[in-house]
């Protein structure tokens, strides 16, 4: 499988002749693209699935040359990719560029457009992302931690893992995301939209939640210990196995809650 990545790379920079930096460069995302494939395989892809959504989360080639040198002349070091963040962070354009584990922490990236990008384990702790939009991006174990995500869209995006202590999330769109695992401690959850989504053993223990839709939602052994819930959707959504131990909520809530069967022996109505 390595030899059909190089192949598919080489294939992509075939135009840009033999620059300095060619080694370098698609050894590097050699790398990138063979962990992504054994992460698509552990994860019960075949070879084809795996293969397939590898090479379509591949960056603009363009934009890569662009920052690298072109002629003959050797370079005096080892090219650091990093310089083409620079220019997709002037424009606010990340979409399908391989960003994982990068530090956009303490960073004005409002309105960014991070569609279909590889963002894994990426930090983006105390970072304006205002309206930025994340459909279809992988998300695994990235940190928001205290990130203003205003208005921002996570449209079917992977965010297992992901961790949004302290984060703004008004007004979010979190819509047919898989969120099993995450972490919401200390995040403002106001009006935000977690619909279609999977919230299996999250957390939102002690949060105030208002106007906030789980609708069509899953929320296996998720948890709303100590939370307290203000006109909050449930609509189509099973909450059987959902816990609301010592949580407070209003008449509304309550009794959408009771009505799909939910567990509510230790709730306090407001």
């Amino acid at each position: 499988m390595e030899k059909r990545f190089k192949k598919f790379l080489e294939e992509k920079f075939a135009p840009y002749g033999n620059f300095p930096s060619r080694t370098d460069v698609i050894s590097e995302l050699l790398s990138n693209m063979l962990d992504k494939f054994k992460d698509l395989k552990e994860e019960g892809s075949n070879n084809d699935e795996a293969y397939e959504a590898t090479t379509k989360s591949f960056g603009d080639v363009e934009e890569i040359m662009e920052e690298l040198p072109h002629s003959d002349r050797k370079p005096k070091e080892k090219p650091n990719l990093r310089h083409i963040l620079k220019k997709a962070e002037s424009d606010n354009k990340f979409s399908q560029i391989m960003l994982k584990g990068s530090d956009l922490a303490d960073v004005d990236l409002s309105g960014s457009d991070f569609n279909n990008t590889e963002l894994r384990e990426t930090h983006f702790d105390r970072s304006n992302l205002t309206d930025s939009k994340f459909r279809g991006t992988d998300l695994r174990n990235a940190s928001f931690i205290k990130t203003n995500l205003n208005r921002a869209v996570f449209a079917g995006s992977d965010s297992r893992g992901v961790c949004f202590k302290g984060a703004n999330l008004t007004s979010a769109t979190i819509i047919g995301a898989d969120l099993s695992g995450t972490t919401f401690a200390g995040a403002t959850l106001v009006g935000t939209d977690f619909s279609q989504s999977d919230l299996s053993q999250a957390k939102f223990d002690d949060l105030s939640l208002e106007n906030v839709i789980f609708e069509s939602s899953s929320l296996n052994k998720t948890s709303f210990k100590n939370a307290t819930l203000h006109n909050v959707n449930f609509h189509h959504t099973a909450v059987k196995s959902a816990i609301f131990d010592k949580a407070k909520m209003d008449k509304v809530t309550y009794a959408l809650l009771k009505g799909a069967r939910a567990n509510l022996d230790k709730v306090e109505i407001i």
